[in-house]
């Protein structure tokens, strides 16, 4: 594949996951007006070495920039601080940087800190970073000052492209950024290290943060539609949304109920709108200290509750169907997914296959259960959601679940420290490709830190990346499904489709609401 500047040729397939925004009446006037947005996200680090989460990739995505990127409205790969990206060998993928580039300090952007943002991924290797996309990449090193190249492991892997586009896709100074440790947020942005559309102003960490466009950028997203943006950050979705109805912000982005929604939709000056699905909600086993006396009796404890889980009436009960069943890892309607937990497990409960489960690998019941979840980062519906979790477990008589609750902050870190014998997570892509849904969860050193690895689930996922026949891809895809269902190693409850609620004289929400999961403030507009 061979990508130049205005000419993208890598496209993607469609996919995306549900994020929840709403934008106010605000100010009018010129559109290049200040824009006012809320979230009730929150972000564990700015560095991209230290964070893979949804709230943390929201500012990188404003203030970083990336080797190629997915311009507004497009799943096409396009040069962004590249001037161009190719294959030279079969695992060797180059790039040509621009000339010219600077961060925010007036520093110059050279292939030197590219190939320095990739290997300190690597080596940092933060339980909560992302270096688990870069499994593929076998090395990275600046040939001069304008050409990076990464040495891959495997030839052909027709995924690589797209990884460079995700949160381990950051570019940072290696003049400012320490190789061997995260830096803070405030030294962050006393660094200024930013070179994408917007630099950092004032911030606050998890309460405001000012955007400042960047005069300096020359990349894929274009110049902003707008001057500013302050994202203030909400405790409770309520005030997020009553904030959003009085025009108090523009823009009310991630999360609001499937209430605030219905709400909205009645409500005056407000209009919502739908992007592409994909986010992905589940369930993570920690196989080292979920119960069971061995790895047989704790396969089938983690069958047994696959058995017994009503995903239909977590859908209409909780979500108001705003989020649909999900029955394996890649949700429905991406190439290649399959619905194998339906097949293995039943779409309904069935509470006698879940007993003969247990049954078979002489588990005693009932089951004490210890399940983790988080109240503030996946929307405050997940209190209601993991109450019917629980509810339908018990329900088998072959359960008894002790249900706690984390803030975020605290979650993030306990549970990659076998804190949380199984605990809540949610997915969103990092690009529009299958692959995104396997490779991150059950890869060698994957992001979940659950403990799983298995060499015939690396070895298809090894096979799918490089495979260019889709037909023979797809047929591989649907080979690691099947193994994952079998293995239990996450629970898949539910997917969804992306939503936005717009206030009438708000524009842009439309073009960043797009497959690449991508929402950039720089399309944002007030007219």
């Amino acid at each position: 594949m061979h990508i130049h500047r205005g000419a993208a040729v890598l496209a993607a397939t469609t996919l995306a996951g549900v994020t929840l925004a709403a934008c106010g009446a605000g100010n009018s006037g010129d559109t290049k007006a200040g824009i006012l947005v809320g979230t009730t996200d929150k972000v564990v680090s700015i560095d991209p070495a230290g964070a893979y989460d949804n709230g943390s990739t929201q500012i990188q995505t404003q203030a970083y920039q990336y080797l190629l990127n997915f311009p507004a409205g497009s799943t096409e790969l396009t040069p962004d601080a590249a001037e161009n990206c190719d294959f030279e060998t079969p695992t060797e993928y180059v790039c040509t940087m621009k000339d010219g580039l600077t961060f925010a300090n007036g520093n110059e952007l050279t292939a030197s800190d590219v190939a320095f943002s990739f290997k300190r991924i690597v080596d940092i290797n933060d339980p909560n970073g992302p270096a688990s996309l870069l499994g593929a990449m076998k090395s990275v090193e600046a040939r001069d000052d304008k050409t990076v190249v990464f040495t891959l492991a495997a030839p052909n892997d027709v995924t690589f492209p797209q990884v460079l586009v995700t949160s381990a896709g950051p570019i940072v100074d290696e003049e400012t950024y320490p190789a061997d440790k995260v830096l803070d947020d405030d030294a962050a942005v006393k660094a200024q290290g930013f070179s994408g559309p917007y630099t950092i102003g004032s911030y606050t960490k998890n309460e405001l943060a000012e955007f400042t466009k960047n005069e300096k950028y020359d990349g894929a997203y274009g110049e902003p539609e707008n001057d500013a943006v302050t994202l203030t950050y909400y405790s409770d979705s309520n005030n997020l949304k009553l904030d959003v109805q009085n025009g108090k912000i523009d823009v009310a982005w991630r999360s609001l109920t499937p209430t605030d929604i219905a709400s909205l939709e009645k409500a005056d000056g407000v209009e919502v709108h739908q992007g592409d699905g994909g986010e992905l909600r589940y369930i993570v086993f920690n196989l080292k200290t979920m119960p069971g006396e061995d790895d047989e009796q704790k396969t089938a404890i983690r069958q047994a509750m696959a058995s017994s889980i009503d995903r239909a009436e977590l859908s209409e009960q909780v979500y108001k169907g705003t989020f649909t069943p999900a029955y394996s890892a890649v949700p429905d309607g991406q190439p290649g997914a399959t619905e194998p937990f339906k097949e293995l497990y039943g779409e309904k409960p069935d509470t006698a296959k879940a007993k003969k489960f247990l049954d078979d690998a002489g588990v005693d019941t009932p089951v004490d259960l210890k399940l983790q979840y988080n109240p503030d980062h996946y929307g405050s519906n997940s209190d209601q959601e993991y109450a019917m979790v629980k509810r339908q477990l018990e329900a088998t008589k072959l359960f008894t679940v002790d249900l706690q609750s984390t803030e975020w902050n605290t979650y993030s870190e306990e549970r990659v420290k076998d804190a949380y014998p199984m605990y809540q997570l949610g997915w969103f892509p990092d690009f529009p490709d299958p692959d995104n849904y396997l490779t991150p969860f059950f890869a060698p050193n994957n992001f979940l830190q659950s403990h799983y690895e298995d060499d015939t689930t690396t070895k298809l996922l090894d096979t799918e990346r490089t495979q260019a026949d889709e037909a023979e891809r797809e047929k591989t895809l649907a080979q690691v499904q099947e193994r994952v269902a079998q293995q239990v190693p996450i629970l898949p409850l539910l997917t969804g489709a992306q939503v936005a609620v717009a206030g009438d004289d708000v524009e842009g929400v439309d073009d960043t609401l797009d497959a690449a999961f991508k929402f950039r403030f720089s399309s944002l507009s007030k007219g």
